[in-house]
């Protein structure tokens, strides 16, 4: 195995240590309302067991807090660390805190209004819904926060091809910096739709929001997040994981272009989440359904050389046999438990992927639409892959950035296995759930999980009781996971000269000219996106829909009737 290390820089060590930590720390809120989300479903608890909170705050906070501050904090971390790591350009510290100090004040701005019930509008915040003018300016400040490295990242990275005309890019930063044109392109609209629509809205200087535009602004930033959080992972299965099981990276170069075609695929296709909204042509929405299909084969590609370099290593170690390779796997090895992050999520994202076919047949998703089924398939998309390596590799970077030795061994290579059999059980509870119709979001409790309800389906409730389960084991490996990190964290610290770094080799040397410059890859972005969305947000804008006043979801009324 290749290891690599660097000198630590102690600006951006403690910024990326400060990211997840703070990261790491919010996100035990996010799990305990994702807990009570589904025992208060299952009906279980009453709606009182929220500490006071209603139920859309409480869903807004779990949402607002995994889907959004975590990911975006860890990935901004792990970016430093990779881009310092491979490159070796120093980067101007004061940019740096500038960049951590927005995003921790607008995570902080965007927090309080959802904790005083001014902001539930979930992490999604659909218009008509309205949330206070903080929550906004809170999260575009996130936004904008997290932009700042990406363009510091841009700057090394031509620094570094200027002094290495001739070296390939190093497949970790291809993966970081693709990861961040996937969040550039998609967040850009999101801005539009914050600062020209929301906002202005929220502040009263305009009465209504165009509802239709603002959701197909939502889903142009929507659908590309799925990316933003994946291609993490994609580095980690890439570059760390071969090492780790004695082998080599199987294709460098179907890696290399995997990534690339993220960037090209990734964003032409939210309409797909809008197959049942009205004011855009069902021609659209076939067109982003066929992007959709295309965003798949860079999954494909990912499947099989990952699998490849499984193999690979496996059989390096004395595997044998059709299937026999798969027992020299280093499944439970305490001090690669790196490979336990990664492995149970590879096998949920095969099943993820194959319920995110439904969601993107044009047909298909008609049964499914707005039900259960939803949270079903992309809590095992991302609570999969995304979420199983972004929790390792936090408590790796802990150890490496912060000196400190892993505690708990044991119980940490238990955490994936147990989160994982929690995520088969809640996503075949929703999915099969929402095939019979029921519905996701909204407030059950006095609805749908009482018998005494004339809404009320009895095919509903094993099934919803079935995902309870399945949520309770996953809060429990998180009671768990929470454990090693904080004891891992408050444990005393050895001095930090160098992190290690797991580096996979190639296993054979392939050149891949057209995988050399992020540029051709931009530009077809931007075409296909030209193609993708000009058109339909044309129709939006000059549509017949009625702009629509606020609405507070708990109350049947729009807002000042």
């Amino acid at each position: 195995m290749q290891q690599g290390s660097f000198a630590v820089d102690r600006t951006h060590r403690w910024a990326a240590l400060a990211l997840v930590i703070v990261a790491t720390t919010l996100l035990v809120l996010g799990i305990y309302h994702g807990l009570l989300q589904v025992l208060y479903r299952a009906g279980w608890i009453r709606a009182a067991s929220f500490l006071g909170l209603e139920y859309y705050q409480g869903l807004t906070l779990h949402g607002v807090v995994n889907a959004i501050v975590y990911t975006t904090f860890f990935e901004v971390a792990f970016g430093y660390v990779v881009v310092k790591h491979f490159l070796r350009i120093p980067l101007d510290s004061r940019i740096t805190v500038l960049a951590v100090a927005m995003m921790l004040v607008g995570t902080v701005m965007a927090a309080v209004p959802i904790l005083a019930g001014k902001a539930s509008v979930l992490y999604t915040f659909y218009p008509p819904l309205k949330a206070s003018p903080w929550f906004y300016v809170g999260a575009s400040l996130l936004v904008v926060g997290s932009w700042i490295p990406f363009f510091q990242w841009i700057a090394a990275y031509l620094q570094w091809r200027r002094l290495h005309p001739d070296q390939d890019t190093p497949l970790a930063v291809v993966g970081i910096l693709s990861t961040f044109t996937v969040w550039l392109i998609a967040t850009i609209p999101l801005a539009v739709e914050v600062l020209v629509l929301l906002l202005p809205w929220s502040l009263g200087w305009t009465a209504s929001v165009d509802v239709v535009l603002a959701r197909t602004l939502f889903w142009f930033f929507g659908h590309p997040l799925v990316y933003f959080w994946l291609l993490p992972a994609y580095v980690m299965y890439y570059v760390m994981v071969p090492p780790l099981v004695g082998g080599k990276l199987f294709s460098d170069k179907a890696a290399r272009l995997a990534f690339l075609l993220f960037i090209v695929f990734s964003a032409p296709v939210g309409l797909h989440h809008q197959y049942a909204d009205p004011g855009v042509s069902s021609s659209y929405k076939w067109l982003h359904g066929f992007f959709t299909f295309c965003v798949a084969i860079p999954s494909f590609i990912t499947a099989f050389t990952v699998a490849a370099s499984l193999e690979h290593g496996a059989r390096q170690n004395g595997g044998r046999g059709l299937f026999g390779w798969w027992a020299k796997l280093p499944y439970f090895d305490e001090q690669r438990y790196l490979f336990a992050y990664a492995f149970p999520g590879l096998v949920l994202f095969l099943f993820g992927g194959i319920t995110g076919i439904v969601n993107a047949s044009v047909t298909m998703n008609n049964v499914v639409h707005n039900t259960a089924w939803i949270p079903g398939h992309f809590h095992t998309t991302l609570g999969g892959p995304v979420f199983l390596a972004f929790l390792g590799l936090s408590l790796w970077m802990l150890t490496e950035l912060g000196g400190k030795p892993l505690r708990l061994t044991r119980w940490n290579v238990a955490v994936p296995y147990v989160w994982a059999i929690g995520v088969v059980l809640f996503s075949i509870g929703l999915s099969v759930a929402g095939i019979l119709g029921e519905p996701r979001r909204t407030n059950m409790a006095l609805s749908y999980s009482n018998p005494d309800s004339p809404l009320f389906q009895p095919q509903w409730e094993i099934w919803t009781k079935l995902g309870a389960v399945g949520g309770i084991l996953m809060a429990a490996a998180m009671v768990i996971y929470f454990a090693v990190f904080f004891a891992t964290l408050f444990a005393p610290a050895q001095p930090v000269r160098e992190i290690r770094f797991p580096t996979a080799e190639a296993l054979r040397y392939e050149s891949l000219g057209v995988a050399r410059n992020f540029t051709p890859w931009v530009v077809v972005a931007v075409i296909f996106l030209v193609i993708a969305y000009v058109p339909p947000l044309i129709e939006v804008l000059g549509g017949s829909t009625v702009p629509s006043p606020p609405y507070q979801p708990f109350s049947p009324v729009p807002v000042g009737q």
